[in-house]
């Protein structure tokens, strides 16, 4: 067989070659646009080319902070297909992760939306590698900024050679992308793809039984592309030459409700805060959704009345999917295997609301002190996972490294069932974190902020279910002898360290935390007490 390399190059070129009529629909702060994909062709070559002028050369990184739009989906292509490495940054990240990842991945130049620039400008001088900022705005002209320099993306685009060439010195196995972890306990840690990683990856989510995307989709990924690549859809949905509806900043419920019903749009993908939203959108006002054949739910589980409301009662399939940043991330899809679809309507959504079978190309096992365990849907072992878009090390991170990828498999952390029909379901985590709207925070940074105050003596941080989030963080303090502190004090003082979302709902105030044995705080057994306080 021929060996021939797979590469992003590739996907933007078919784009190009085979769906020059095909569009992109981007929202961003200047209104709607819609490219062919023969102008993204165009953009992307003309972006490289700017990029090259400025510096970037071969292996260097080049970050993004920025929204779903047409502007970020060129730095998808433009970057890689020039042989430097994507570095999508989450801008939820406190300030002080931000500069350690920036600065870890040693970018050398960020692109940035306009709404974003006080981010980077409030910690440009503690990013020393960064030589250069592109504002990625509606305008040829920058905004006033300290950031220098700083150049207009329209400008570089305009001014760039629409012809450029690739290089050609590219090899599968090169780093395309990377993407950094929300740090659960200490500082983030990087993931680096490869183009072969990324191009098979892809190609599973056209798979029919996986996302079965394909040319005649409308794609909304309403999961941010600074998250897990958008769960690679920007890669297949270009590749595949289907038409995407990118939906920009802030894209409220009622925005996206608009969206779909203005563009056909046929298959979206986002975390269940987002589908919480939506189903509370269209169940109050009115609006044609029929086009949609699939939506894509993980990040975190999805409730049962939420997988029932969209598919019972609005004929919308709804795909509960399971992956990590370290997995590229696709690894588990909920479908009915095609002698399950006569099965009684809950018998079906006890098999829906799981995370699923494993997808093509990955291996899955999991394991407790016993070994590996039973398929009976009963017994319990973390989750480990092998594949060709399956990292095996963090980027020079050698301690961690030792700590997730073992023996050949990357060990989740993630405490799951299996069933005889080979369906996975997460019922703990190893860890004790708090996933909130799909983005993890950590109850260990946020007790170490806590217990830093002079009046607090301990402190733990448990998550409570909530309706919107799927959790929340709670926090449970013991004061020092003879000190008073109101919960409004503790909160405020969190919110002076934290990201908004990050600080507790509430504070409850206790004589003593349980511990284990060793003197660990006993997680489980303070999170059934929160529960029956609250």
């Amino acid at each position: 067989m021929m060996n021939t390399p797979l590469t992003i190059t590739s996907m933007i070129e078919r784009a190009e070659k085979y769906f020059s009529k095909k569009k992109v629909i981007s929202r961003t702060q200047g209104g709607i646009h819609e490219l062919t994909y023969k102008d993204i062709g165009k953009r992307v070559r003309a972006l490289s080319s700017a990029l090259e002028e400025l510096g970037v050369e071969q292996g260097d990184r080049v970050g993004t902070l920025a929204w779903n739009h047409h502007r970020h989906l060129e730095a998808y292509f433009a970057i890689p297909s020039m042989g430097a490495v994507l570095h999508t940054i989450n801008i939820r990240l406190p300030a002080e992760h931000l500069i350690h990842i920036i600065n870890h991945a040693e970018d050398k130049v960020l692109l940035v939306d306009p709404d974003l620039l006080p981010l980077i400008e409030k910690i440009a001088d503690q990013i020393p590698a960064v030589k250069a900022f592109i504002v990625m705005g509606e305008d040829f002209y920058v905004p006033e900024s300290s950031l220098d320099p700083l150049y207009a993306y329209e400008h570089l685009v305009a001014e760039g050679d629409k012809t450029y060439e690739y290089t050609a010195q590219i090899d599968e196995n090169d780093p395309a992308g990377m993407c950094y972890t929300s740090a659960t306990t200490g500082k983030p840690k990087g993931v680096v793809y490869s183009h072969r990683g990324i191009a098979l990856h892809s190609m599973s989510l056209g798979l029919a039984d996986t996302a079965a995307l394909s040319e005649s989709d409308v794609s909304m990924p309403v999961v941010p592309m600074f998250h897990a690549n958008a769960w690679g859809v920007p890669f297949s949905a270009t590749w595949f030459g289907a038409t995407q509806v990118l939906p920009g900043p802030y894209a409220a419920p009622k925005i996206l409700a608009e969206l779909i019903e203005t563009y056909k749009v046929t298959t979206s993908a986002g975390v269940p805060t987002i589908w919480l939203g939506l189903l509370k959108e269209i169940e109050t006002n009115n609006y044609d959704l029929s086009s949609i054949r699939a939506i894509l739910c993980g990040g975190s589980a999805a409730p049962e009345g939420l997988i029932r409301a969209f598919e019972l009662k609005h004929g919308i399939p709804f795909i509960h999917a399971y992956g990590m940043t370290e997995t590229t991330p696709l690894v588990t899809l909920a479908r009915l295997k095609s002698y399950q679809s006569d099965l009684p309507e809950d018998d079906r959504l006890s098999i829906r609301k799981k995370q699923g079978l494993v997808v093509p190309g990955l291996d899955i096992k999991a394991i407790n002190d016993s070994g590996e365990i039973k398929h009976d849907g009963e017994d319990m072992g973390e989750l480990l996972i092998r594949g060709p878009w399956i990292a095996d090390e963090y980027y020079r991170d050698p301690d961690k490294s030792v700590e997730t990828f073992r023996d050949g498999w990357l060990h989740t952390g993630d405490v799951v069932t299996i069933d005889e029909e080979g369906n996975v379901e997460i019922v703990d985590r190893t860890k004790d974190l708090i996933k909130s709207g799909g983005e993890w925070i950590s109850s260990v940074e946020l007790e170490n902020a806590l217990m830093g105050h002079e009046g607090i003596f301990e402190a733990a941080v448990v998550s409570m279910p909530d309706p919107k989030w799927q959790e929340r963080p709670v926090a449970c303090v013991v004061l020092h002898e003879g000190v008073e502190l109101s919960k409004e004090e503790i909160l405020a003082y969190l919110e002076a360290k934290f990201v908004k979302w990050w600080v507790p709902d509430d504070v409850i105030f206790m004589e003593e935390i349980p511990k284990t044995s060793v003197g660990k705080f006993l997680k489980r057994t303070l999170r059934d007490q929160v529960r029956e306080m609250v």
